[in-house]
């Protein structure tokens, strides 16, 4: 797709609210029939806009995980470090979210984990032999404040 026109921005951002809402309201909060949203979406999720759906896990209420996050300096900023660091990085399904950062540190990354038994076997298998890393900084999480986001606002 080469732009996104207003309509297009209020499907993702609507879709970002809610994606299970069906596509007669979907299309009836945009201002289109059904059909016309629904075809924006198919080109929305074929030009690789959406990228795919996905669940919020509430973790009372699930399988309890701590957010890890990652702050990781890398011994120099070309091209080819930043290009190998991020291959590497694509490789491990265990980092959920990976930034350039600018600022203090290079990269953010994100994991969840169950307890520090098993960040500690991600710090060393992984973290600590991706290329060109100088240093790591993590930091848990106590909790999501906003976790809530995913819910319907105005």
């Amino acid at each position: 797709m080469a732009s996104l026109d207003t309509i297009d921005r209020n499907i993702l951002r609507l879709l970002r609210l809610n994606a299970r809402r069906s596509n007669a309201a979907l299309a009836a909060e945009v201002g289109l029939s059904p059909s016309a949203c629904l075809r924006r979406i198919k080109l929305l999720e074929a030009s690789g806009v959406i990228r795919g759906y996905t669940a919020l896990i509430d973790a009372t209420n699930a399988a309890s995980t701590i957010a890890v996050i990652i702050n990781i300096t890398l011994e120099r900023q070309t091209e080819d470090c930043l290009d190998r660091f991020e291959a590497a990085v694509r490789r491990y399904p265990e980092i959920q979210e990976c930034f350039l950062m600018t600022g203090g540190s290079d990269y953010l990354l994100r994991v969840e984990v169950e307890n520090a038994v098993e960040f500690e076997q991600i710090h060393k298998e992984i973290l600590s032999k991706l290329p060109g890393v100088l240093r790591i900084h993590s930091s848990f999480s106590i909790r999501n404040v906003l976790v809530t986001r995913a819910k319907a606002r105005r």
